[in-house]
């Protein structure tokens, strides 16, 4: 769609010359108890509030408000592949099942304020678990199924939840994975230690339950549901938190990002429509997990909030059964908009690069996908447009900003599309670009992407219990902005181009580069499925780049035989002062469970540095992998100069 017919302009205009006044009309489209006093106080909190004063609460807004005119409308649809199971539930369903395990959780005595932690796999018990401790002001903290027991227990201290939720076992392809030991592990591991945990049994495995702290979901269910117990909604303030969800920190404590109740809402409802372009009525699937952030905003709360129906998928883009698994999907449900990851679509071009099984699916009601995560390389992104034939719009934000950054406003009408770029910032946020000392750089120049405060609605407020903390992290290293800590530059339309993370930035012979377009040129090489570029220690230049490849399957020919040309290929798109000479042939990357790439280890491996196991990794194998690989090309330590 031509830019003179999309909207963006005018309506980020608008929000520029009265801010508060665009927020304020923009929450009309929420149901308030009690209005603002002040839709923004500069004054409150540590870079303003919005909403003080208001009443509101967000599970009234996402179920019950619903029930009267799409009591009937399907609310979740729950895919499992790995368990063959499929099960629709309704608006009028949802408000049951949501209002009836709040009671449970209020006879455990849980009260507005109190913290749950929920430790849960991809099953609609787990958005049942989240809603339910919405609509009673209690703080859920969502750890992602599955997780080690050291970070689960690190969680646990930090909230203090009065009740831990959790289910006896996830199932993550063929693998059944035990939950109930890793629980109980982390509560022995936990100073804090919770009341109570309810336990919801999953028929791949039965666990034992604790005697005096553990009691059975699905039981303590049953009885309040034959007994008529249903919790009403809680009114909260806008201010008050809906949620607490942690991120790593580079001291080894988890950031615990706060999201509020108000400004949340009010964002969210927002990009529903203008950014995404969906209507209130139709199947939205964001393919993530509710252990991150994309889970608790577009998996749950979102689509919910905007009365769509939300699909809550089990499974894997590939080996689930197979590379058509998102085709599949789409086609049953009638999913108009897919939001993934850009590794879930390198992952399926890997398996089937001409998408054959594509053509056994119908798409019909499919009109876009959004991609954000991690950086959308060209050349992905290429494919997906040449084969989906709709909108492939690469959007970035973070877990602390809570909703999009930058992107492609499809609700707005679409801008014209630079392969590489989110496009621009979106009302709310804006963005510029420094250099070191705090300086605005020129146009098309390299620097640190941050936003000038204050952050809009529906960002972090804070971290949890850690204002001193938040402004260290996140505000004082230029001074009036939030710091992204991602690199990148704006070039002369104002479009942003992310290129990793400040620390993904390396320095050869005083040459600051960027890993993310060295890239961009090794993903576009026929032969290659995903990759990776890290800097390595050299004696002579500091840094050296190294190129991590794999191919795609079906390539049979000598793996260094492509590495020479993809040697060649940075040389002559980039240039020699890349000093581009390492390309390797690996069999995978190291990635987190939500697929981002584990690039900062892997650079601790190469330079012989001291290492870890992060805990979010998906597979602790593939880091033994790189080891040995990169041992058996003599690359383990500082290189020598050449």
């Amino acid at each position: 769609m031509p830019s003179t017919q999309s909207r963006y302009r005018e309506v980020y205009a608008g929000w520029q010359s009265d801010p508060v006044g665009f927020w304020e009309a923009a929450a009309w489209d929420i149901d308030w108890i009690r209005p603002a006093d002040k839709v923004f106080d500069s004054q409150a909190g540590v870079y303003g509030r919005w909403f003080v004063g208001a009443e509101c609460n967000t599970c009234y807004n996402a179920v019950d408000r619903h029930v009267a005119t799409r009591g009937d409308q399907a609310a979740i649809i729950y895919d499992s592949p790995v368990t063959n199971t499929k099960r629709s539930i309704t608006y009028a369903e949802l408000q049951d099942e949501v209002a009836t395990l709040a009671a449970v959780l209020q006879e455990m005595g849980v009260v507005k304020g109190d913290r749950v932690v929920i430790y849960m796999p991809m099953i609609p018990e787990t958005s049942f678990a989240m809603l339910a401790c919405a609509r009673i002001g209690a703080i859920h903290s969502v750890v992602f199924g599955g997780f080690a027991a050291k970070e689960l227990a690190t969680r646990i201290d930090d909230a203090k939840p009065k009740v831990i939720l959790s289910a006896s076992c996830g199932v993550e392809g063929a693998r059944v994975i035990p939950y109930k030991p890793l629980l109980d592990e982390a509560i022995t591991l936990s100073t804090s230690k919770p009341e109570a945990c309810l336990v919801f049994q999953r028929p791949q495995l039965a666990c034992a339950l604790n005697d005096g702290r553990d009691r059975d979901w699905t039981s303590a269910v049953d009885a309040a549901r034959a007994e008529g117990r249903k919790a009403e909604c809680v009114p909260v303030a806008a201010t008050d938190p809906l949620y607490v969800l942690y991120t790593s920190g580079t001291t080894g404590v988890p950031k615990g990002v706060v999201r509020d109740n108000g400004g949340h809402m009010v964002a969210l409802k927002w990009s529903m429509g203008h950014f995404f372009g969906v209507k209130p009525g139709e199947v939205f699937w964001a393919a993530s997990d509710v252990g991150w952030v994309v889970g608790h905003s577009y998996i749950v709360y979102g689509p919910l909030l905007h009365g769509c129906t939300a699909v809550l998928y089990e499974g894997k883009p590939v080996g689930t059964p197979d590379a058509g698994a998102y085709w599949r999907v789409i086609s049953d449900h009638g999913v108009v908009t897919l939001f993934t990851a850009p590794t879930a679509f390198r992952a399926i071009k890997k398996e089937d690069p001409k998408a054959e099984l594509l053509k056994t699916y119908d798409l019909s009601s499919f009109r876009a996908l959004f991609l954000a995560g991690e950086r959308a390389d060209p050349d992905t992104v290429k494919w997906a447009e040449d084969i989906l034939r709709v909108p492939v719009i690469d959007h970035w934000w973070q877990t602390e900003t809570g909703w999009p950054v930058a992107g492609n406003p499809l609700g707005l009408g679409a801008l014209p599309v630079k392969h590489g770029s989110p496009t621009v910032a979106m009302p709310g946020y804006t963005l510029e670009v420094l250099d070191e000392g705090g300086k605005p750089v020129a146009p098309n120049t390299m620097g640190a992407i941050v936003i000038k405060l204050p952050l809009p609605p529906g960002a972090l407020p804070t971290l949890w219990q850690a204002d001193k903390r938040f402004k260290e992290s996140y505000l004082s290293v230029y001074p009036g902005y939030y710091n992204t800590s991602d690199a990148g530059y704006l070039d002369e339309d104002g479009y942003i181009w992310v290129m990793g993370r400040t620390d993904d930035i390396i320095n050869v012979a005083g040459h600051r580069l960027s890993t993310g377009g060295m890239e961009e040129v090794l993903a576009s090489h026929q032969a290659v499925a995903e990759c990776a570029v890290i800097g390595v220690k050299d004696s002579l230049k500091g840094e050296v780049p190294c190129g991590f490849v794999v191919l795609k399957s079906g390539i049979d020919r000598p793996p260094e035989e492509v590495e020479a040309e993809l040697v060649a290929l940075v040389r002559d798109r980039i240039g020699p002062v890349a000093a581009f000479k390492l390309a390797i042939t690996v069999a995978r990357l190291p990635k987190t469970r939500s697929g981002k790439i584990l690039r900062g280890t892997m650079k601790k491996i190469a330079d012989g540095d001291a290492w870890s196991t992060p805990a979010t990794i998906d597979d602790p194998m593939v880091l033994t992998e790189i080891g040995d690989v990169l041992r058996a090309r003599g690359l383990v330590g500082a290189r020598d100069g050449a």
